[in-house]
């Protein structure tokens, strides 16, 4: 039997009912996407890991130049680059962005108080503030803040917009960083791309223009979307039961699990996964053919029976917590540190700021943003008082 995909879920916080199902019955499922291809969908913790970590299953992406960078679709190329890009986007330099990070935060928070309850927390902190650090980060000016929100927003959203422009917005973005690029090669600052551009390696040499431009393409793209709507649905998990708000309120030292948590328990993470099969490999007890799609439910995985106790209750103190929201291995998210220092930094800000923020709708009638490669919600209405 093959079923379509993606699944329909109850609420936009809550996950599909199929889910479960799966994990318990049929592991590997084939479904038919909202495009019309088939595949295999992966539901199960350890199944999930491995096609992140296992070098037989590689991104299914088209190569090509220009705003896809198809020197990535090059594994051996993909690695060097991640090498490269990993001595200078450290855990530490990330943390040191916080007071930065503290400052919009309370900067935003204040516009949002004085426009008055109720507010759309997405449109008010959640949109803004990761494209202001991003744009921090790569040493693009302030003046520019809101066309890289506009790039980003149509450069991961499949049916909001209409092709030609999603298609206009990638060039661009690829132009705008090209030129950002050339001007840090003549004049460097003290931010990451600056750093990036003078880095030289023994072994892997230095960073082409090409993958400089789509390292500060890369960064926004996935910096700020992501985390912007992941800024969104935390509020949204954390308020949908009181209690969870009050504990954090009693204990606000429980920020960094509860961030984990939330990151393990949020079910709307995107469309899954594509990686390519590249030789037979068995899952599960089911032999997959070279040439096959394979998806991956990180947010089914993360919600495996065989891995986390209770795992369809979220627990502020839970830990370890080896959820794969960031992937795992090789493929494991550089941007990590990042959108953690700046999700733990808001869930502060508004602990302290807002105690008695609240949704000002019920959970069943927040909506998901349809067509978005990676999860969000439309609207997280909010008041206080």
């Amino acid at each position: 039997m093959v079923l379509e995909y993606p699944f329909t879920p109850p609420t936009a916080v809550d996950p599909p009912s199929e889910w479960q199902e799966l994990r318990a019955t049929c592991p590997v499922a084939h479904v038919r996407t909202a495009s019309g291809g088939e595949a295999l969908l992966l539901t199960r913790y350890d199944d999930v890991r491995t096609t992140i970590t296992d070098r037989r299953f590689v991104r299914n992406t088209p190569a090509g130049g220009g705003t896809m960078g198809g020197f990535l679709a090059d594994d051996a190329a993909h690695l060097r680059w991640r090498r490269l890009l990993t001595r200078s986007f450290t855990a530490r330099r990330m943390t040191a962005l916080e007071p930065g990070i503290t400052r919009i935060a309370h900067e935003l928070t204040d516009e949002m108080i004085k426009s008055g309850s109720p507010a759309d927390l997405r449109t008010m902190l959640g949109f803004p503030l990761p494209v202001y650090v991003i744009c921090d980060l790569l040493g693009v000016p302030a003046t520019d803040r809101e066309r890289f929100a506009h790039w980003s927003d149509r450069f991961l959203n499949l049916t909001r917009f209409p092709a030609e422009e999603v298609q206009q917005s990638g060039r661009e973005l690829w132009d705008y960083m090209r030129a950002h690029v050339r001007g840090k090669r003549s004049a460097p600052g003290d931010d990451l791309l600056s750093e990036l551009v003078t880095v030289v390696d023994s072994e892997d040499g230095r960073l082409s223009e090409e993958e400089l431009i789509f390292t500060g393409q890369a960064l926004l793209v996935a910096g700020h979307e992501t985390t912007a709507n992941m800024i969104g649905k935390m509020l949204a998990m954390l308020l949908a039961r009181r209690e969870r708000w009050e504990q954090l309120l009693a204990d606000p030292n429980l920020v960094p699990t509860a961030v984990e948590e939330v990151l393990r328990f949020d079910a709307n993470l995107g469309f899954g996964t594509h990686r390519l099969v590249t030789e037979q490999v068995e899952i599960a007890g089911t032999v997959v053919e070279p040439g096959t799609t394979v998806l991956s439910s990180m947010p089914s995985a993360n919600r495996d029976e065989r891995v986390f106790t209770e795992p369809d209750e979220m627990d502020l103190t839970r830990s370890p917590n080896p959820h794969l929201t960031f992937g795992a291995g090789y493929h494991a998210c550089l941007g990590q540190s990042l959108a953690r220092v700046e999700l733990r930094t808001v869930l502060s800000v508004l602990l302290d700021r807002l105690p008695t923020l609240a949704l000002a709708v019920p959970v069943d009638e927040l909506r998901r943003r349809e067509g978005l490669l990676v999860g969000g919600l439309e609207e997280v209405p909010v008041s206080w008082s």
